[in-house]
């Protein structure tokens, strides 16, 4: 119950940049999870983790933490994930400026980026600025992991370089939810 007051907190404070009321449920965590394969070498990347249920859903999923790195923008946040997972990377940090924020920290291909930032608020050029940015820092075929609550996906099927594919809909999160998974190439 105190990660939904933390959040519901930032979310009042910083609409756009919390972007929910409440943290990502284990049923969606777990979904988001489950496109990451642990066993493709290199970090995991995590986009606004907030108090970390999609965290510790890919350390279930068999990531080591050390393989985990966290980019929040929220300073209350980064400290609390901190002191849950203190073997994890946690970088405070703008995800729009992904090349920037993580330089000199992932020096090899990614194996993943898994998204949990409120994509729709801001506008479509700077939502595929952060697509190809991610597509940069990973395996050719790795996947960008996203979620929304909206019916259209984040990031538009058709016009890109990429692949778009959907999840079913995750109707145990509360809103329910959908999982878009891209890839480079088509």
């Amino acid at each position: 119950m105190r990660d939904d007051a933390r959040f519901l907190k930032s979310w009042v404070e910083h609409p756009l940049v919390t972007g929910a009321v409440k943290p990502s449920g284990r049923a969606l965590a777990r979904t988001m999870a489950n496109y990451i394969d642990p066993a493709l070498p290199g970090f995991v990347i995590e986009l606004g983790p907030g108090t970390g249920p999609v965290t510790e859903a890919l350390l279930k999923r068999g990531l080591a933490p050390e393989r985990l790195v966290l980019v929040e923008f929220n300073p209350d946040f980064c400290k609390l994930l901190r002191q849950r997972f203190p073997a994890v990377n946690v970088i405070q940090g703008d995800a729009y400026g992904l090349g920037e924020t993580l330089r000199g920290i992932v020096r090899e291909p990614a194996a993943g980026v898994v998204s949990s930032l409120p994509l729709f608020t801001k506008p479509l050029p700077q939502r595929l600025a952060l697509l190809e940015d991610a597509f940069s820092l990973m395996h050719p075929g790795a996947p960008f992991v996203q979620f929304t609550y909206a019916v259209v996906p984040p990031i538009p099927k058709e016009g890109g370089s990429y692949s778009a594919r959907p999840s079913g809909r995750v109707w145990w999160n509360l809103p329910p939810a959908r999982v878009w998974v891209y890839r480079r190439g088509k």
